[in-house]
């Protein structure tokens, strides 16, 4: 995801494509599973997995993932895989 640490907004979206962005996020949503901002979460987590793999801090984790800080980082992580950053590392 070329963006993938910005905050795009859906409305800046659907300009984009030329859609309502409740069209956009019903039409997104029924393709993909998942609204637009949760796979962008979802995206930004599978970068963190890349990036603690790495050796990386969180901290530094955090911010080249996307993530505003380290705690917002450890509780989307834990949302999306059910464990911690720490404990993901561990069990790996």
């Amino acid at each position: 995801m070329a963006h993938l640490t910005e905050n795009v907004s859906l409305d800046q979206l659907a300009k984009l494509v030329g859609l309502s962005s409740y069209h956009l996020h019903h039409i997104f949503q029924q393709e993909v599973g998942m609204a637009p901002h949760q796979y962008q979460i979802q995206a930004r987590v599978n970068r963190a997995k890349q990036l603690l793999h790495q050796g990386l801090s969180l901290r530094q984790v955090a911010e080249d993932a996307g993530f505003s800080d380290q705690s917002h980082l450890t509780r989307q992580f834990k949302r999306f895989l059910q464990v911690t950053p720490g404990r993901y590392l561990r069990q790996k």
